[in-house]
């Protein structure tokens, strides 16, 4: 029994605006159709096919901006083929099927932008060909050729095609390099029994740049790129997930097309307008309305913007956040549109007071590009003819309260209310 005066019994007796599982509307849930990816499908599927026959299939790069599908394509297939090896342990397959081993076929999906380092990677794929605990690699503390050789034993005890997926490849290889990439990508000259296909996920078009010619050789063997989404086709994709969500009546008049022009103004993203959905119904649903309203959406839209610029803040680098925080002190003291010099000098104070060597001013250049791609500066490069060309700088995000979320950072804690000021403009080399 739940007392009266439980924290939650006001809460609990409101009624919910979903009819089941919101996690529908999140953009983990792998629906039964993929509106709009159809040929993706088809395409990958005549490459992965090979693994079905017990040859290796090509390596894939899939490339595509965020929210584009590309994870839920990769995921939607290796459903299928595990729905097809628990069909196999039922009962006898047709016979079209029978010049197919698919119990022999086994996915691993990494997700680097959580596991990012070299160890972290092989570790995982190791431990998902081993029963007991005890001889599982560890978390950490073998050297990594070690790790590499338990990887190759364990994946070639018994004839198999072993698929790994590496979602968000482009993250791992800027933040370690290509180490991980040249070990898989070499493996089956050194397997007897089994073959290994990879599957490189990337946001980033150009991060092969930074791999050395052999790994880019050998990975990117087969390329597809997934175009963004337009509202329309948005817009196909919310109906669909809000029919499994919602009843009828629940949603109101254009919520979905409201949902999917703010998306497809973000460059199309699926998982965008998934979110602003969802979170618009859970406001609805905390403020005991029936039915969830436009006013819902772009509530929903103001809470999403702001909570990613603050995961954003949080998970930048220590030099990073020391170069937005000069930027934000800086014009906090009064400061307007800054120069890269300025903050560059203001952000070397920083570095010093904080006991850390400070980086160059080519690099802080290139940081200031970060930030500016992620929105939270603006960074407009201005020409001064002979005299060179720098960037004018300004915040783009709440002052104080990203200064307050940064000073939570204790590797700056030694830098907190520091009264600092730009020196005078250098020119951008």
């Amino acid at each position: 029994m739940i007392g009266q005066d439980n924290i939650f019994k006001s809460h609990m007796d409101t009624s919910s605006v979903f009819k089941g599982d919101r996690d529908i509307l999140r953009p983990s849930y792998i629906p039964e159709q993929l509106p709009h990816r159809e040929e993706q499908i088809q395409d990958l599927a005549s490459i992965m096919v090979t693994a079905l026959r017990g040859n290796r299939p090509s390596n894939v790069l899939i490339f595509g901006k965020t929210g584009t599908g590309k994870t839920a394509v990769v995921r939607f297939l290796e459903r299928e083929v595990n729905r097809l090896k628990r069909e196999n342990s039922e009962s006898e397959l047709d016979d079209e099927f029978g010049d197919y081993d698919v119990d022999r076929v086994e996915y691993v999906y990494v997700n680097c932008e959580v596991v990012d380092t070299h160890y972290g990677v092989m570790k995982n794929i190791g431990n998902k060909f081993v029963d007991e605990w005890s001889d599982q690699i560890p978390f950490t503390g073998w050297p990594m050729e070690k790790v590499y050789d338990s990887l190759r034993e364990k994946i070639d005890e018994e004839p198999r095609v072993v698929v790994i997926i590496l979602d968000e490849l482009d993250k791992l290889v800027t933040k370690n390099g290509d180490s991980v990439l040249y070990h898989l990508s070499k493996i089956n000259s050194e397997l007897k029994n089994s073959k290994v296909s990879l599957i490189g996920i990337s946001n980033n078009l150009k991060f092969t740049e930074f791999l050395d010619p052999r790994v880019k050789s050998r990975l990117g063997e087969e390329k597809m790129i997934f175009p963004p989404y337009d509202a329309e086709q948005l817009k196909d994709i919310l109906a669909d997930r809000a029919g499994q969500a919602f009843e009828s009546e629940i949603l109101g008049n254009d919520v979905i097309s409201l949902c999917s022009a703010l998306a497809a103004q973000e460059h199309g993203d699926a998982r965008r307008a998934l979110d602003l959905l969802r979170v618009s119904a859970e406001i609805a649903e905390r403020e005991k309305d029936e039915n969830v309203t436009t006013d819902h959406v772009y509530r929903a839209k103001n809470k999403i913007e702001q909570d990613c610029v603050r995961e954003a803040v949080n998970t930048l680098p220590t030099h990073s956040k020391l170069v937005l925080y000069s930027i934000l002190l800086i014009g906090d003291n009064g400061g307007s549109k800054l120069t890269t010099g300025e903050v560059f000098s203001a952000y070397s104070e920083l570095s010093k007071r904080s006991g850390m060597d400070p980086l160059t001013q080519r690099r802080i250049t290139d940081l200031i590009s970060e930030l500016d791609m992620l929105g939270l500066i603006n960074a407009r490069v201005k020409s001064f003819g002979r005299r060179g060309r720098t960037k004018e700088i300004q915040a783009s995000v709440p002052k104080r309260d990203i200064i307050d979320l940064i000073e939570s950072d204790e590797s700056i804690e030694s830098v907190k209310h520091l009264n600092i000021h730009g020196g005078k403009q250098t020119t951008l080399i």
